[in-house]
């Protein structure tokens, strides 16, 4: 079994790679962080099979949060992290959107 930690995981790009990757690689569990900002939805996994949901957890938090991050590591040995984590729009990165 390999675990992976995966920022990012709920917007589009992360979602459709947890979908593959469920798919393609069965001895593969995800955890999934993601801090559910405009791009970020848990609908997205609504239609999660049984097998995926038993293979997916989903964390929300925030990236930036080193205390969230130091206790995922103290608690889990990934096999990786891959980061799809982003702010897609400058104006919401520089706080200028409001």
């Amino acid at each position: 079994m390999k675990i992976f930690l995966i920022t990012g995981g709920a917007g589009f790009i992360g979602t459709n790679f947890i979908r593959h990757v469920l798919t393609i690689r069965p001895d593969w569990h995800i955890v999934n962080v993601d801090s559910l900002t405009y791009s970020g939805n848990l609908s997205n996994f609504k239609d999660f099979s049984e097998d995926y949901k038993k293979r997916h957890a989903f964390v929300h938090g925030d990236i930036r949060d080193t205390a969230l991050l130091e206790n995922l590591f103290s608690h889990e040995k990934f096999d990786g992290v891959i980061h799809f984590a982003a702010e897609s729009h400058v104006e919401h990165a520089a706080g200028l959107d409001g």
